[in-house]
C-alpha cells in the first residue's frame, strides 16, 4: 500500500427528530470500521445538533467511532442545507480526512454535494459496496450505474477528501461492543456561518409504510399480471404480520403507491424473511434488498435472475404457492411464524 499518511475516515452522524442518534449513524460506522482499520486510521464521527447528552454520544463509540466531535447550536433544531453545510466544508478544510461518508437521506443528499463542490471533491452517491485498494489506498466506491444495469467502482485517486453516500437501510447494525469508548470532543460552531435563505414554519411527517423496520416483507411483481389481485397478497402480508413490498414496474402501473416500491429508485430493506411472487429480480431491485437475512422467491420462469440470490425458490405457479403459504402459516402456533 501507498505509505502516504493516511487520514481519518469520518462520518456525518445524523441525529432524529427526537434527539437521539439515527440509526443511519450505526449503519455508516459498520461501513467505516473496516477502512479504517485497512488504512491505520481512526474513526470519527460528526454531529451537529440542537443538544445531545454524553449518553447519547456514547452508543458512536460502542458501534464504532474512536472519536466523536459534536457541535451544539439551537440553528440545528430544525434542518436547514446553508448553515449545516458551511460548517462541514469548513471541518474538512481543516481536519482533512480521508474518507468522508454520509447516509444517502434527504440530509445526507443534501449536504455532501455542497459539501464536495466547496472542497473540489469527488462525490459518489449511492454506493452500495465500500472497500480499500491494497495497493493505492483509495477508497474502492461501488455503486449501480447505466439505470441499474451494472456495477460500477469508483476511485478517486488525488482529490480529498473521498466522499461518499450509503444507501440507508442497507447493512445490518452489530450489537454495541460495551468495552469500547472513545474521546467525545464539544466545539462551538464557528462563527460567520451563512443563515439560512429558508424559514422553518412547522413539521407534518409524511404518511409511510412499514419497509424500513419490517421483519418480514411480502414482495410482489409484474408477475401477478393484475391490480385486483394485489389485495390478496396485502391480506397475506397483513395475516402473517409482514409489510408489503412492490418492484417499481408494480409501481409505475398504478398498483401500489411508491412508498412501496424496494430498489435503487425506491427503498432500501434488510428484513429477516423475503418473500417475492413474481418478481423477476432486476438488478435495480436487487441493489434495494440484496442485505435480507433469507430471500424466498416464486417465480414461473426458471431463469428468472431473482433465484441467483434466492436461498430457497419455488419454480411454479405464484397462486398455487400463495395458497400453500396461507395454509401453512394458518396452522402455525404463534412461535412458528415470522
Amino acid at each position: 500500500m501507498n505509505s502516504r499518511k493516511r487520514g481519518d475516515i469520518w462520518i456525518l452522524a445524523e441525529t432524529s427528530r427526537g434527539g437521539g442518534i439515527s440509526e443511519t449513524a450505526f449503519e455508516l460506522l459498520v461501513r467505516a470500521r473496516p477502512l479504517a482499520d485497512k488504512l491505520g486510521s481512526k474513526v470519527k464521527a460528526l454531529v451537529m445538533a440542537a443538544e445531545l447528552s454524553d449518553m447519547e454520544a456514547e452508543h458512536l463509540t460502542r458501534h464504532g467511532a474512536d472519536e466523536i466531535l459534536i457541535l451544539e447550536s439551537p440553528v440545528f433544531a430544525d434542518f436547514d442545507v446553508e448553515p449545516r453545510a458551511a460548517i462541514l466544508a469548513e471541518i474538512a478544510e481543516k481536519e482533512k480526512p480521508e474518507v468522508l461518508l454520509a447516509s444517502a437521506t434527504y440530509a445526507g443528499r443534501a449536504l455532501l454535494p455542497y459539501a464536495a463542490a466547496k472542497l473540489r471533491a469527488g462525490l459518489t452517491a449511492d454506493c452500495v459496496e465500500l472497500d480499500i485498494d491494497s495497493d493505492t489506498g483509495n477508497l474502492l466506491q461501488t455503486r449501480p450505474a447505466i439505470g441499474g444495469n451494472i456495477m460500477a467502482t469508483i476511485e478517486t485517486p488525488t482529490a480529498r477528501p473521498q466522499m461518499a453516500t450509503i444507501r440507508p437501510n442497507s447493512t445490518k447494525i452489530p450489537k454495541p461492543d460495551e468495552s469500547r469508548s472513545g474521546t467525545i470532543v464539544r466545539s462551538a460552531v464557528p462563527e460567520g456561518i451563512p443563515l439560512s435563505a429558508t424559514r422553518h414554519l412547522g413539521f407534518e411527517p409524511a404518511g409511510e409504510c412499514s419497509l424500513k423496520n419490517a421483519d418480514t416483507i411480502v414482495v410482489i411483481g409484474r408477475g401477478i399480471k393484475k391490480a385486483e389481485r394485489v389485495a390478496r397478497f396485502a391480506e397475506f402480508a397483513d395475516s402473517i404480520g409482514a409489510a408489503l413490498g412492490a418492484t417499481r414496474e408494480v409501481v409505475d402501473r398504478g398498483w401500489l403507491p411508491y412508498k412501496h416500491q424496494i430498489g435503487l429508485s425506491g427503498k432500501t430493506v434488510s428484513p429477516k424473511l423475503y418473500l417475492s411472487f413474481g418478481v423477476s429480480g432486476a438488478i435495480q431491485h436487487l441493489a434495494g434488498m440484496r442485505s435480507s437475512d433469507t430471500v424466498v422467491a416464486v417465480n414461473t420462469d426458471a431463469d428468472a435472475p431473482i433465484f441467483k440470490v434466492a436461498d430457497f425458490g419455488i419454480v411454479g405457479d405464484m397462486f398455487d404457492a400463495l395458497d400453500a403459504f396461507v395454509k401453512r402459516f394458518s396452522q402455525a402456533s404463534p412461535g412458528e411464524k415470522p
